[in-house]
């Protein structure tokens, strides 16, 4: 079945998420969050995703950007910097203003001449979708932006990957659906979608009912997997 509609997670796939607290390891006297950042950034996005997970497992939804915050809350006290009230409101204007990858709007734009469908399907929220797109200047390249909230319930739940047939009236086997998550690669991979899954860091398959059929270490060739 030809691929029609290219779907993308958000963070950690177009967006580098721990470009908020690199830029602000770099700012003039942040000489001890310096120390500090690549922990607390990595922490901080291991206990978002954490918290979605167990949010839903618990029937206890909210907003995406409640669970960054109390990310950010949990990594900097980890790191023994949580009375920093200046630090933890910076990180967060940082996080509305992520910069998409390098390789992203040509890839984007080489989607769009193919004339693929195109699209982000993210557990963050409407504003936090629109703040990134806006900052990372992709808007014009992107058929539209889903957010969980509409269904109210993060992923892997099956409701938020029903959102792209509903939206784009195509079948799941239409669909390219790419992630920098491996076990959001594998569950829509079992939902019926193409699944790329971009392994920047060169991790291990999760150990999941499903697989992603594609593992890329960027998102330079995923027009090549939409083609024939």
């Amino acid at each position: 079945m030809a691929i029609t509609t290219c779907i993308f997670d958000a963070y950690g796939t177009l967006f580098d998420v721990a470009a908020a607290a690199r830029i602000a390891a770099n700012e003039p006297g942040r000489e001890t969050f310096a120390t500090h950042w690549p922990k607390i950034a990595a922490d901080w996005r291991l206990k978002q995703l954490q918290y979605t997970w167990l949010r839903a497992v618990m029937d206890q939804h909210t907003d995406f950007w409640d669970v960054t915050q109390d990310g950010l809350d949990w990594a900097l006290e980890a790191s023994g910097l949580e009375g920093d009230a200046e630090l933890r409101a910076r990180l967060l204007q940082l996080y509305h203003e992520l910069a998409a990858y390098p390789e992203v709007p040509e890839m984007l734009s080489a989607l769009k001449l193919q004339g693929k469908a195109t699209a982000i399907l993210s557990n963050g929220s409407p504003g936090m979708l629109q703040g990134a797109v806006a900052s990372a200047g992709i808007g014009d390249r992107l058929d539209d932006v889903l957010s969980v909230e509409d269904v109210g319930v993060f992923k892997p739940a099956r409701a938020v990957y029903d959102m792209v047939g509903a939206r784009f009236g195509c079948a799941p086997g239409e669909v390219l659906f790419v992630s920098s998550n491996g076990w959001d690669a594998a569950a829509a991979a079992e939902y019926g979608f193409v699944t790329a899954w971009v392994n920047r860091a060169g991790e291990p398959v999760d150990r999941l009912p499903a697989r992603p059929h594609h593992i890329l270490k960027d998102l330079t060739d995923i027009p090549k997997l939409t083609v024939g």
